[in-house]
């Protein structure tokens, strides 16, 4: 490791600060209101401070109501739409109730999206303090998403790419209330019985539980009108990078592989108000996994993540912009968090990786007032490598889902933000999963949602990318297929106060049963003397980042010699499409083929697969039949092997074939599949499908 670099603040800089320091935006003594809360959302130095006056952070939702506890069959059940508290007449109005609760509190971000005939064309109502008349009456989306009662980005939509019924809806337009507050939806399509609900009605609302003697002034219409201003303010203050720091230190490092370079800062009362960064190397990518940051305060460590996951871009370059990180197109990372110290902080840059990298490095510090309920800054990461998905039973799985952990912390704290790295193998959607967030005695989660997507703000796994000053998906490549997902949630006056624990979980439910990578960051405030259960593992980040499917499921003959169809890698086709099939519906083996269709006669698929030693086999192929199904022929590197098979039944069939005795090679190995042509009684499709290749010697 190189020598501590160090910096001093002169007095005056500090004097100069000490004007621009921005306290929390309310504390005990005085009441909450819209106004504090809307200024609150836009101070980065808020969530820095344990809440005062305290609150519990919980959330409604149209979650399946078949999750009722971890031992319950429907734990995973995934029905997570149209699900209501009761239905109330009122005035003669049918009305569905999303959101009911008694006491002061405050809603404080609101998630919905729609499906099917009328969903979205419904009335919304909320009624504040027991009133039989509702403050806000109208359309949904107008309210969410339709800049009813403020512009972007308090209330927007995303992805702007997506067609605007297939989006996400956002409102994170603050809602105080002293007494009650309820919230209906009112729409003629909803019919629900024992067999159905319909049409599709996503909602997530998150709120604010304030202790019974808290002092909340309920928002109005006159309020409303009254802050229209300050919403245009907090609207443009949080598209705006803030620049309150009073100093900085640039510098930059070339760390050789296992090696590190170090900063640390000496001075009191100051925080970091935003960190940058910019990694040059002969393989960026694997750099991004490799270099990890590893950040101390007042020499309690509570940072060590790889820089990719840190300012969440993953371990590719994604340029996106939101209010606590961002990547421009040059690859120049920024994180904009306020780490606040008492003496001292440190940061050490450590290279994981096999090759050299260059860095870039910039921090910027401002002034800080250190009180009782100051935090320090924490995140960690880790990844499931290689896990196994159960898949729907609909598509060949077994439908045994489960759930993962980003993080538990035992302590006090402030949970802000988390993102995902997901590389996905399957031509399948992989975030079912519902988030799950136990904080202190929950015994049941506080917040249970309604899919990955939901919970990071988007909808219906849409692959477009979208940045949001809370919310972004820097890429959507995998959502759909083989490739690498990125997505990120931070919060503001939505984040999670924990007096002695929380624990956040997220259900690993994929459509198909397949192998992915999954990595985690979680991002929070913490007291001393916290602890986390995630440890830092320097093998986690020094194995190479995976660019393609064959990189996390290996097309190799296992110990029984079989390779399953959807396991051999796809090297090229002439025509058509080539991608893996899951079905529940035909006995495969492992609920997926791999399945060639739409090629035209003479063409070729050139497939992959390693075998573990020189030798000669007898190789069997398992292989789909049905009414549009072909003929087709198969070559071993090269070398015709069985004779042409004609894929075509009535109805679905499997059919074991021998491909006769072949040599082959330690390593790589060439399969290859002709489309002769078809049966004359054949339906257009020219389809072929490899269920499992079997080799005996």
């Amino acid at each position: 490791m190189r020598p501590l670099r160090k910096l001093s603040i002169s007095a005056s800089a500090l004097a100069l600060a000490l004007a621009s320091v921005i306290l929390s935006s309310c504390n005990s003594n005085e009441p909450v209101t819209f106004r504090t809360l809307l200024e609150e959302m836009a101070d980065r130095n808020s969530i820095t401070r344990f809440p005062d006056p305290p609150y519990r952070l919980k959330q409604f939702s149209s979650y399946d109501r078949e999750s009722v506890d971890p031992d319950s069959s429907g734990w995973y059940a995934n029905a997570d739409y149209t699900h209501f508290l009761r239905e109330e007449t009122n005035n003669g109005r049918r009305e569905f109730v999303l959101f009911d609760h008694d006491g002061p509190g405050a809603i404080v971000r609101w998630w919905m999206t729609f499906a099917g005939e009328g969903s979205h064309e419904g009335t919304v109502r909320i009624y504040i303090d027991n009133s039989e008349d509702p403050l806000i009456e109208t359309n949904i989306l107008k309210l969410l998403s339709g800049n009813l009662l403020a512009g972007e980005p308090i209330s927007s939509s995303v992805s702007p790419e997506t067609d605007y019924y297939k989006r996400g809806h956002n409102l994170y337009l603050p809602i105080p209330y002293s007494q009650s507050c309820k919230i209906t939806y009112e729409c003629d399509s909803v019919v629900i019985s024992d067999k159905d609900r319909k049409p599709s009605i996503y909602y997530n609302i998150n709120y604010r539980d304030y202790d019974t003697d808290a002092k909340v002034e309920s928002l109005n219409s006159s309020v409303l009108e009254k802050e229209k201003p300050l919403i245009k303010k907090i609207n443009e203050a949080l598209l705006t990078k803030q620049t309150d720091s009073y100093d900085s230190l640039k510098f930059e490092a070339i760390i050789k592989p296992g090696e590190s370079d170090s900063i640390k800062i000496k001075q009191r009362k100051s925080a970091i108000n935003g960190l940058r960064l910019q990694i040059s190397s002969d393989n960026t990518e694997q750099a991004l996994r490799s270099t990890v940051l590893e950040i101390s305060f007042d020499g309690i460590q509570t940072i060590w993540v790889p820089a990719g996951a840190f300012f969440g871009t993953g371990y590719e370059m994604n340029s996106y912009n939101t209010r606590y990180s961002s990547v421009d197109n040059s690859g120049r990372m920024e994180a904009g968090w306020i780490m606040p110290f008492r003496k001292n902080f440190k940061m050490i840059l450590h290279n994981y990786g096999p090759g050299e990298i260059k860095a870039d490095i910039k921090v910027f510090i401002k002034k800080y007032k250190w009180s009782k309920q100051s935090m320090y800054f924490g995140a960690s990461w880790h990844e499931y490598k290689g896990i196994k998905t159960a898949g729907s039973v609909y598509t060949g799985g077994s439908g045994q889902h489960f759930d993962i952990n980003y993080v538990d912390i035992k302590g006090k704290g402030l949970y802000v933000g988390d993102a995902i790295t997901v590389f996905n193998t399957a031509d399948a959607w992989w975030g079912e999963g519902d988030e799950k967030i136990f904080a202190d005695n929950d015994s049941f989660p506080s917040s249970i949602g309604t899919g990955t997507e939901d919970y990071y703000g988007y909808a219906w796994c849409r692959p477009e990318k979208f940045s949001h000053p809370f919310i972004a998906q820097p890429t959507g490549a995998g959502n759909f297929h083989p490739g690498m997902t990125v997505n990120m949630r931070y919060r503001a006056l939505d984040a999670i106060p924990f007096f002695d624990s929380i624990r956040s979980d997220i259900e690993l439910w994929h459509w198909v049963p397949t192998i992915i990578n999954y990595a985690l960051t979680s991002y929070y405030y913490v007291k001393p003397g916290y602890s986390i259960n995630i440890k830092n593992k320097k093998d986690d980040v020094t194995g190479m980042v995976p660019h393609a499917k064959s990189d996390i499921i290996k097309p190799v003959i296992d110990s029984s010699g079989i390779i399953e169809g959807e396991y051999l890698e796809v090297m090229s086709y002439g025509s058509g499409t080539a991608q893996t099939q899951y079905s529940g519906n035909w006995d495969w083996s492992n609920g997926g083929q791999l399945w060639w269709r739409n090629a035209e006669p003479g063409e070729k698929l050139y497939l992959r697969f390693i075998s573990p030693e020189t030798s000669a086999y007898n190789i069997e192929a398992v292989l789909s039949k049905a009414r549009d199904y072909g003929i087709i022929g198969f070559e071993i590197n090269a070398e015709p092997c069985g004779t042409l098979f004609n894929a075509y039944t009535d109805g679905e069939a499997i059919s074991r074939i021998s491909l006769g005795k072949h040599l082959l090679i330690e390593g790589e190995n060439i399969l290859s599949i002709t489309l002769a042509g078809s049966d004359s009684r054949s339906q257009p499709g020219n389809m072929a499908g490899i269920d499992y290749l079997k080799f005996s010697q």
